[in-house]
């Protein structure tokens, strides 16, 4: 549906709708493997004797087996929730399409497969312990240095004791 007045851009179809036109498809060639001609071709005693017969068993044949495997595939589609999984299928593949790298897929090789998931988040945890002990020592050094500086305070301050105390003496 876009802005510029022309026909709107048909959506691609679903797998809901995949399946369902897949299933569609499966009875017709079923249908055509099984026609009237081969049918008829089976049974010819009974078709040279009763051909309307014939073509109205054939067709109550293929009405019921058409419902029947449409009741099949339609059961196997609620055990399996196949709509809802379809629709979340559907829903990943719309949301992939935003993605500009690759989906990571094994390469079958468990070594290299631990190693490439877990050393990028290992060089973040190193870079994030490096940074973590670079403040430290940083904080250790000031305090070092308070203490340097505490330290001659404390020096300046016996000197000064000292020679007060022999100039009142």
């Amino acid at each position: 549906a876009g802005g510029d007045g022309g026909p709107p851009v048909p959506a691609a179809p679903g797998r809901a709708q995949v399946f369902a036109t897949v299933v569609d498809t499966f009875l017709e060639k079923l249908v055509a493997a099984g026609s009237y001609q081969r049918f008829a071709n089976c049974y010819r005693c009974f078709y040279k004797l009763q051909p309307e017969m014939t073509r109205s068993i054939y067709d109550q044949f293929i009405s019921q087996l058409q419902t029947s495997i449409k009741e099949e595939i339609q059961e196997v589609k609620d055990e399996g929730n196949l709509e809802a999984l379809f629709y979340s299928l559907d829903k990943i593949v719309e949301e992939a399409k935003n993605r500009e790298e690759p989906a990571w897929r094994p390469s079958g090789i468990p070594e290299e497969d631990v190693r490439s998931a877990m050393v990028p988040y290992l060089l973040k945890h190193r870079s994030y312990l490096q940074k973590v002990l670079k403040e430290k020592e940083e904080e250790n050094r000031k305090v070092a240095e308070s203490v340097l500086a505490g330290r001659d305070r404390i020096a300046e301050l016996q000197q000064l004791i000292q020679a007060r105390k022999h100039a009142w003496q």
